[in-house]
């Protein structure tokens, strides 16, 4: 376990109060820890919530700071330089659920935050309890999205950045990254080789802050924002399914922990909901243990389109089982053809372009509808974790004029009589 240099002995971290095992449920003070010395199991965050209203969320800031009282983060953590994530459009797309078959459809759209991706809203929470706990540089083992939200948070904060990345990486995630300037490593191997690999920097570098390794615990509560911003946008109440992507599946089970919360605070009343996952057949882990009964989720070698979810061996799969099952909800894959086919339905309904993780979430939904296992009627929310433009070698082969004119009138009003318009 790494500890950070000439870190305080006490951190302002808001309402957080202990670090809590997710097995055994043994606790420990507030520090860089990520797993519990007498289980090894994986550590999250535990609280003490003090008085929160809608009205004081609504007041707060415009950005995932008005939850800033459900956050292990300071509270006065918006006048530090940081991204402000958050509060990103819930879109009503009924085209889009004609054509999948769903009455009252919602999409999450997080295009729209600073480098067009979720990771902005875990990032800025790492990066708010990283600077509590003394360290000095940030950095992650990535596939993609977390590299540009770690070395765009790092820049305008003032830090260093140490981003590692698998050398195969889509062009467009490597030059969103390295436009920041910070150190940006390829590493010759897919994404579980870079985690190994930033797990033993971790241990070597006691400054540095891997957000997704020695400060996972803060990071990952980041996503519980999502949930919070669809229960308030659908003004303040629970939608009764959501599909969600999975690649680690730390995103999942953390919206999860979102709506539980507002419920057990009274924010919204406790409704049931489904939870369901989404993956891509090349790498389906969770999928495939969630389908063959099991309760471990055994690593495969990722072979996808979609790499923003290609972890073989997601840290939290059990947790996704758990959560799936207890919801009543399921996990799904598709392929790579799906996903390309769904990215492109959900451009052409609701003028939303997503990456290949929206497209594996898109095409998941209309599987799930196909096989009885959504119900159509009942409201649901998706999510867009990602930005199309980072994935365009996907779409590049499928997508294009439709043909090429001189420049005359005539030559274009041709052009659009051609058959199959």
């Amino acid at each position: 376990m790494t500890s950070a240099v000439d870190a305080p002995t006490t951190f302002d971290l808001g309402p957080a109060r202990a670090l809590s095992c997710r097995e055994c449920g043994h606790q420990v003070p507030l520090a860089a820890e990520f797993a519990c010395a007498e289980c090894f199991g994986p550590l999250e965050v535990s609280y003490e919530f003090g008085p929160i209203t809608r009205a004081s969320i609504e007041a707060g800031p415009k950005s995932i700071w008005r939850y800033r009282d459900l956050l292990p983060v300071p509270s006065d953590v918006d006048t530090h330089p940081n991204t402000q994530p958050g509060l990103t459009r819930l879109v009503r797309a009924d085209r889009l659920g004609k054509a999948l078959g769903i009455r009252d459809l919602w999409v999450k759209d997080d295009t729209g935050n600073p480098t067009h991706s979720f990771k902005d809203r875990v990032v800025a929470v790492a990066l708010a309890a990283a600077r509590q706990l003394g360290f000095k540089v940030l950095a992650c083992p990535s596939t993609g999205n977390l590299a540009n939200a770690v070395a765009a948070a790092a820049a305008r904060a003032g830090w260093e950045s140490v981003v590692l990345i698998p050398s195969s990486l889509e062009r467009a995630k490597v030059l969103t990254t390295a436009v920041y300037d910070g150190a940006l490593i390829a590493v010759d191997g897919n994404y579980d080789d870079v985690n190994r690999l930033a797990t033993e920097l971790a241990s070597e570098h006691e400054d540095w802050a891997f957000v997704n390794v020695n400060v996972r615990p803060y990071y990952a509560e980041g996503s519980k924002t999502l949930g919070y911003e669809v229960a308030e946008q659908l003004g303040w109440r629970l939608p009764g399914q959501v599909v969600v992507p999975v690649a680690s599946g730390s995103q999942l089970t953390k919206v999860d922990k979102g709506f539980r919360e507002l419920g057990e605070l009274g924010l919204v009343e406790p409704t049931p909901y489904r939870v369901f996952g989404a993956q891509a057949t090349g790498c389906s882990p969770v999928a495939t243990a969630f389908k063959d009964g099991q309760d471990v989720v055994r690593p495969v070698k990722p072979n996808t389109i979609a790499r923003s979810l290609a972890i073989g061996a997601p840290a939290d799969g059990p947790y996704v089982l758990d959560t799936v099952r207890r919801t009543g909800g399921a996990v799904e894959d598709v392929t790579d053809e799906e996903v390309v086919a769904a990215i492109r339905l959900l451009a052409k309904t609701e003028g939303i372009f997503a990456e290949t993780a929206g497209g594996v979430t898109v095409a998941t939904v209309k599987k799930l509808v196909e096989s009885g296992k959504l119900d159509p009627d009942a409201e649901t929310v998706l999510l867009i974790t990602g930005d199309g433009l980072k994935t365009l070698d996907a779409i590049q082969d499928h997508v294009g004029p439709r043909a090429t004119v001189p420049p005359s009138a005539a030559a274009v009003r041709a052009a659009l009589d051609e058959p199959g318009r």
